[in-house]
């Protein structure tokens, strides 16, 4: 597919991406995995700042995959565990994703790689993730909300939207380094959004939810209602998303639906939900996006599970109201970091 020359707004963000976030040196090599359903706008913005940086830039295109994680296995090219071993920084595009994997797994245990997961991300969602706010900025409210959330462990959490979410639970041990720049081997995400885990059996309540990822990504022609009792007991909407979604559920959860196994708190100002990209509606100011299924460190479990999307909603730390329909209001100098960047909510 032709792609068109990246626009200056895009350029700039795939600097910022890989000089300020992933801190990609000179003559260290960057690896781009996308697949047949990837934008090649996106592709060639990063090439560009890969060449900036005087990096050695790779780019390895596979059929997308019907599945991700460690369903995925069957289906990814052998030749991806080379190029992913040999490399410095990892650059995930596929999406459905590798992440999960046999493949990707083992590339971690290695502690050489740095693994960015950017999923079905666009040119226009890098545009406004890395462009549309500093990184700088960002990265110290992710710092500081990523450090709250991990020295808060047995804490109870309360969350609710305005569709009729009202869940609670107790804050479980943190999995995964969130850190305001990438500059260490290990798996990461996209700045703009902090995860809380959750002591699985502790979750109770119902969450409903506005969009999904299950084989693929989109908004629910009606949303869907999870009743939580330590497992996910029913679930009621979703219209002709329902029967996807009972499938992929109990595939996910070795035959029965499993747990939340993350809630995800997105607070980027510049980020928009469309209800076409995952990874950048799942960041958009007050979005949640609620991890199903069963933890990686469970047999049978990994990044296999299903994704879902709320928004606009609360949070209630141990009884103290640290965010009101997606703005931080609580928290000390979180809401003054938040506030610093309202102009970004606009």
């Amino acid at each position: 597919m032709r792609s068109t020359e990246p626009t200056p707004e895009l350029a700039r963000a795939a600097l910022h991406m890989l000089r300020d976030y992933l801190q990609v040196k000179a003559g260290q090599e960057v690896l781009l995995t996308t697949d047949t359903a990837g934008d090649r706008n996106l592709i060639d913005a990063l090439l560009g700042a890969c060449l900036i940086l005087d990096a050695r830039p790779s780019v390895m295109t596979i059929p997308q995959l019907p599945m991700q994680g460690c369903l995925a296995d069957p289906y990814i090219p052998s030749a991806i565990a080379g190029a992913a071993g040999s490399c410095d920084v990892w650059i995930d595009l596929t999406f459905p994703y590798i992440a999960g994997s046999s493949v990707q797994s083992k590339i971690m245990e290695h502690g050489k790689v740095r693994y960015l997961l950017c999923s079905d991300l666009t040119a226009g969602s890098l545009s406004r993730i890395f462009g549309g706010v500093g990184v700088a900025q960002l990265g110290e409210l992710q710092e500081r909300l990523s450090d709250l959330f991990g020295t808060s462990v047995g804490s109870e959490v309360r969350i609710t939207t305005p569709l009729g979410t009202d869940v609670n639970f107790i804050l479980g041990k943190p999995e995964l380094s969130e850190p305001a720049r990438v500059d260490s081997p290990g798996m990461f995400m996209m700045p703009g959004a902090s995860t809380m885990i959750p002591e699985l059996e502790s979750v109770r309540g119902k969450v409903t939810v506005e969009s999904v990822f299950h084989e693929y990504y989109g908004l629910l022609p009606t949303p869907v209602t999870f009743q939580m009792d330590g497992r996910i007991s029913s679930f009621t909407g979703g219209g002709t998303h329902a029967p996807i979604l009972e499938r992929v559920l109990k595939r996910a959860g070795g035959g029965q639906y499993g747990y939340i196994i993350h809630f995800t708190h997105g607070f980027h100002p510049a980020a928009r939900f469309t209800g076409t990209c995952f990874v950048e509606d799942m960041r958009s100011v007050g979005s949640n996006a609620v991890g199903l299924g069963l933890p990686f460190w469970q047999p049978g479990g990994g990044e296999n599970h299903p994704d879902t999307v709320m928004t606009k909603q609360s949070i209630w730390l141990d009884g103290q109201e640290l965010i009101r329909d997606g703005v931080i209001v609580g928290g000390g100098k979180l809401a003054e970091l938040g506030a610093a960047l309202m102009p970004y909510y606009r």
